[in-house]
C-alpha cells in the first residue's frame, strides 16, 4: 500500500481507501470493470481536486502541493 514497504504508513493509505469508498463510492451501483475504473478515477478527482482537507488546513492536497496557500 506504501512507497516504502514501511507498516505505519499503512494507517494513512487505508484512511484515505475508507473515505474514497465511505463518501465516493459506497452509494454508486458498479456492474463492469470499465465502470468500476471511471468511478474511481472520479473519486480520486474529487479527493485531490475539489474536496477540502483538514490536515491541509482545509486546502484541497493539490492546492497545498501547488504551495497556493499556507501550511501550519
Amino acid at each position: 500500500m506504501t512507497e516504502t514497504g514501511d507498516p505505519l504508513e499503512n494507517a494513512i493509505a487505508e484512511r484515505v481507501n475508507g473515505i474514497i469508498k465511505n463518501e465516493y463510492l459506497a452509494h454508486r451501483s458498479v456492474y463492469s470493470l470499465a465502470q468500476a475504473e471511471l468511478v474511481l478515477e472520479q473519486a480520486v478527482f474529487l479527493y485531490n481536486y475539489k474536496r477540502p482537507h483538514l490536515s491541509c488546513d482545509m486546502l484541497v492536497p493539490d492546492q497545498a502541493h501547488q504551495g497556493e496557500g499556507k501550511l501550519k
